[in-house]
């Protein structure tokens, strides 16, 4: 299997004014495209460089040996996560099953939002908040620097990235500001759905 850096799914000034062009590109060209091409190195003429990078984290992520690939592999994932996650004239709050499913886990959308936020908030350093789901519950989940529900056997349904590059540009040190935006003009509630459904699938 050959890794590629994966299309974005929007064009890269179609998250304005939430998230400008030049911060998309310089996220997507340099970070995420770094990341695929840092595994693809570290994986060449390994078992793994025939493996996708989902298997590539699940066979990395408890062996200490293998920490730098697990990072490269899992940021490269990660950050196409994040893309899908976000899109233009997105984010509010959810509809449908969505909504039921934060309602029952969490007691509302407002305790929802406030909880993700504030766990965007106190993640210290660089790391990324997400929502997971475990059987059929939902929890928001704060890891640092490459960790993802992926490796800690949890089905992700929302990335959100709060290492300074996804945001200083246009937010500068204003990371609650840039979660706000994140929250009430970007989240995919579409692609939140799908990944619920898909997770709804294998407890039903």
């Amino acid at each position: 299997m050959v890794l590629k850096l994966p299309p974005l799914p929007f064009a890269k000034n179609a998250l304005e004014p939430y998230m400008s062009a030049r911060t998309v590109e310089i996220h997507y060209e340099r970070h995420h495209r770094a990341y695929i091409d840092t595994t693809k190195s570290l994986i060449q003429g390994t078992p793994l460089q025939m493996h996708s990078l989902e298997d590539i984290i699940l066979a990395t992520a408890k062996d200490s040996s293998k920490t730098q690939i697990f990072n490269a592999a899992a940021q490269a994932w990660n950050h196409a996560f994040f893309w899908r996650s976000i899109m233009p004239r997105g984010g509010g709050k959810p509809v449908g099953e969505v909504l039921q499913a934060i309602d029952k886990c969490f007691g509302g959308y407002d305790r929802f939002r406030q909880e993700f936020k504030s766990a965007c908030l106190r993640q210290f350093g660089s790391g990324w908040v997400w929502l997971a789901a475990d059987g059929d519950m939902l929890e928001v989940l704060g890891t640092p620097n490459a960790v993802n529900p992926l490796s800690q056997g949890l089905i992700t349904l929302l990335a959100c990235d709060v290492w300074e590059h996804a945001y200083y540009l246009d937010f500068q040190d204003r990371r609650a500001e840039f979660v706000d935006t994140f929250i009430d003009h970007l989240v995919n509630w579409d692609y939140v759905k799908m990944q619920w459904r898909a997770a709804a699938g294998q407890f039903v």
